[in-house]
Formats: structure tokens, C-alpha cells, sequence
């Protein structure tokens, strides 16, 4: 279980590092770690003389960006190593058993995402220590409880990559299943959308209505690709949408797209009407072509209709 948390945090944060630390008493040990080079596996030190003893003591997670600014840090514990900066979460709240660090060896390494991640791992491993001491005398049970820690890692990798208020794919994991299917070679077309007027209706209707309209955005996106195919929304106002093999005319996607528009328009209730900007470009098999390369020229056509829409308004 040990080695499963570490790996999950160091996979989750992209962190140089991870340690699973276990309270002994007044003391903590260092009982396993993950990281790019030594740190504290097999030490033990008391509570009050580590900042995971610090989070354990306080009950309270921890978000250092800098150890030599940080007035809860001894700077001298991290001589010898690479850590620059850290998070540490406890385990169990209330009365906690143990805490999970992941450091990095920059300053300014994690963010708000990180120790968001980590409490749920936290939590995660909270349940899975007290299912493991309840049924630790049982192979079987101590199985299923493995199995439920991996599930809980695997939940948790899927709420890292999914943007919240539509359910799709956030920027990361977009990334991450667009570039695999680049890796394949079959070529795709990439689709780079933009929900047109979305600051007027947050200055108008006020932003729950906006999130609505994304929301929506969202949901005709999804309507009207193949389930094989990719979608996220890359923040804001931003959607992609990544179209695999076997592809038509770039034409028969944009088409495909107003026609759901137009439906959606009809049958919605809403307050303001939904419209987009779309610029679509297509991987040709064989070529090899990097997924930046491809967003930015979508980016730029779409900019482009974008821009058009804006001087017909103008005119009439």
C-alpha cells in the first residue's frame, strides 16, 4: 500500500518526490519514499522536528512553495537533498497516523491542484489503513482492500484529468489522449472552438448563466462526435474537439456542429442564444505533427472566423 501511495502522488503531482511517513508515539518513521534521489526512508524523528509531524500535530495540510521562506520549516532538514518545495497532507483527520509528503526540487513546484489532490489521497489511504487493520489477519480481505486502494488512485487520476463543470477532458488530460492518438499515425482532424460573446453574457446575466452556456457548449460538442472521439474543454471558454481515423472533409465536421447547434437553439429555453468560432485542421497520416503545432494553427482559423463574425456584426 505504501509503495501504491507513493507512486499515485508522485504520478498525480508530477512531484520529484514522495514519502509515506507513519506516527510512532511522539515519533515518525520514514517507512517508504519514491523520489529521484535519497531522502528519509528508515529514519525516525520526532513529531515536532519535521513538518510531516507539524501537519500531523496541527491536523492541517501544508503548501510550502519555498522551504527557506516558510517559518514552519527548518531549512537544515532538507541539507543534502533536492527538495525546494513541498506539500504534505495527514492522514486522517481527527487523529491522524501518518502523513504523505511530495517535494520538489524547484521552488514554486506545486499548486492549489496539488494539495487538492493529495487530501483526496489522503482520505483515500485513511480508508484503506483502517480496512487493511480490521481485516489485516485475512489474505483475502487485505486483497480486496489493495484492490480498493487502487480503484481509489484510479478515481482520483480521473478526477486530476476532468474538468468539473462540464465533465469533460480539462487541458491535461485532453493532452494526454490526443497526443496517444497522434502516436498512432492515423491522422486526425483537430477542432479548436471558442463560444462566442461569453464575457457579454457574464456582464449581462452574471456568471451562472455563462456557466450554463459552457455547460451546454459541452454537451452539444459531445452530441455530435463519435464516442472513439476526444473532447475537452481547455478552460475558459476554450474547447477542442480531435476527430480519429476514418476522417471525412473538415467541411462534414463544421457542418456536423451547426447542424447540432441549430437544434440545440431551437429546443433550448435559454436566456441567450448559444454560438461558436471554429478553425479545424487535419493531421494527414505518416506526418508526424505535434499536437502544439496543430492547436496553433487551429487557434489562428479560428481567431480568424472569429474576427469575420465580428466585422459582418459591425456592418449591419
Amino acid at each position: 500500500m505504501q509503495r501504491i501511495v507513493n507512486a499515485a502522488a508522485r504520478q498525480m503531482t508530477g512531484s520529484d518526490g514522495a514519502t509515506f511517513f507513519q506516527r510512532e508515539g511522539t515519533f515518525g518513521h520514514f517507512v517508504d519514499e519514491d523520489a529521484i534521489a535519497p531522502l528519509w526512508k528508515g529514519m525516525r524523528v520526532p513529531l515536532h522536528d519535521c513538518i510531516e509531524g507539524w501537519a500531523m500535530l496541527n491536523r492541517q495540510p501544508v503548501l510550502s512553495l519555498d522551504i527557506t521562506a516558510d517559518n514552519r520549516l527548518d531549512p537544515s532538514v532538507f541539507e543534502g537533498t533536492f527538495v525546494r518545495s513541498l506539500v504534505v497532507v495527514p492522514i486522517r483527520t481527527l487523529e491522524p497516523v501518518g502523513a504523505i509528503g511530495v517535494y520538489w526540487a524547484a521552488v514554486n513546484g506545486p499548486n492549489e491542484d496539488d494539495l487538492h489532490l493529495m487530501v483526496r489521497l489522503a482520505d483515500a489511504t485513511s480508508l484503506a489503513i483502517e480496512n487493511i487493520r480490521i481485516y489485516g489477519e485475512l489474505e483475502d480481505r487485505v486483497r480486496l482492500r489493495a484492490a480498493e486502494l487502487d480503484k481509489a488512485k484510479a478515481d482520483i487520476e480521473e478526477l486530476s484529468i476532468t474538468d468539473d463543470l462540464t465533465g469533460l477532458l480539462n487541458r491535461r488530460g485532453f493532452r494526454r489522449a490526443a497526443e496517444a492518438v497522434l502516436a498512432g499515425g492515423y491522422g486526425c482532424q483537430l477542432a479548436f472552438i471558442n463560444v462566442d460573446g461569453l464575457k457579454k453574457v457574464n456582464d449581462k446575466f452574471g456568471h451562472s448563466v455563462g456557466d450554463s452556456l459552457i455547460a451546454d457548449c459541452a454537451s452539444v460538442l459531445r452530441d455530435c462526435v463519435r464516442q472513439s472521439d476526444v473532447v475537452g474543454r481547455m478552460g475558459g471558454d476554450e474547447f477542442c474537439v480531435l476527430v480519429q481515423a476514418p476522417l471525412a472533409p473538415a467541411e462534414t465536421l463544421r457542418n456536423s456542429l451547426r447542424t447540432r447547434l441549430d437544434y440545440f437553439n431551437r429546443l433550448s429555453p435559454a436566456q441567450c442564444t448559444l454560438s461558436i468560432s471554429v478553425g479545424i485542421v487535419q493531421a494527414m497520416p505518416g506526418r508526424n505533427e505535434s499536437l502544439d503545432d496543430l492547436l496553433g494553427q487551429a487557434d489562428v482559423l479560428m481567431s480568424m472566423e472569429k474576427h469575420s463574425k465580428s466585422m459582418s456584426n459591425s456592418r449591419h
